[in-house]
């Protein structure tokens, strides 16, 4: 019996300790000091933070305080997503992001910045699906997610296809030794598409597939309801 209370509460804090361990390995790990003169790396760890650890840590707060998540308000999930907007874009405007680079405590606020703002829109996305007898929400929560997904699609491919490097820390550092500085930031844009474009998409989908089916198991009630008055 108290081997499968323990396996259980050990199941119940998995997700949250694994949060917290990815998050550890991409601040503690070699990334923090490539990203001074690697674009590339900079995403790598951008994208770590923002589309695997803040959802993991977002599941792993659900799981573990079940009460947590269902008081997070899902109808907030387009502000959410409003506020990560602002952030990603502004911090990669050319002058900040060099600035974030090359300083050490921008580099922190850059990073719990991102990780506030994924955790909160995660944290609504999830709260709306929780709370699947409220339609609204769970749309609030697929469209927080589904436009997340488009405005970091939008970076990446503007990332991707610049014919020029746009930072100037890409000509201050030094970039990986196999690539231009252009090179590296290109890769840098392929990774915002691939995993955090992709990763948001898919977040976003799941919650719209749940809310659709809800609403195409509830359409034959309602009409048999309204043809027996």
């Amino acid at each position: 019996m108290a081997s499968g209370t323990e396996t259980g509460r050990l199941a119940r804090f998995a997700p949250l300790v694994g949060a917290l361990g990815l998050l550890a390995l991409l601040w503690g790990g070699p990334l923090p000091e490539r990203a001074e003169g690697s674009f590339a790396a900079h995403m790598v760890m951008h994208m770590g933070v923002v589309a695997l650890a803040a959802p993991l840590l977002a599941f792993g707060l659900a799981r573990a305080f079940p009460g947590l998540v269902r008081r997070v308000p899902g109808r907030l999930a387009l502000m959410a997503a409003l506020v990560e907007f602002v952030l990603i874009w502004g911090w990669h405007a050319p002058a900040l992001h060099d600035a974030a680079r090359q300083s050490l405590p921008l580099l922190l606020l850059e990073q719990a910045s991102f990780l506030t703002a994924g955790l909160f829109v995660w944290l609504t996305a999830l709260s709306a699906g929780a709370n699947g007898n409220r339609t609204e929400s769970r749309a609030a929560g697929a469209a927080g997610l589904l436009v997340t997904s488009m405005h970091m699609t939008l970076l990446g491919a503007l990332l991707l296809l610049s014919p020029r490097a746009l930072y100037a820390c890409a000509q201050l550092c030094t970039p990986f030794a196999t690539l231009t500085a252009l090179e590296d930031q290109q890769l840098g844009g392929v990774l915002m598409l691939g995993i955090g474009g992709a990763a948001y998409l898919a977040g976003g989908l799941l919650l719209l597939a749940g809310l659709l089916n809800e609403r195409r198991a509830s359409g034959p009630l309602a009409s048999t309801g309204s043809s027996h008055p």
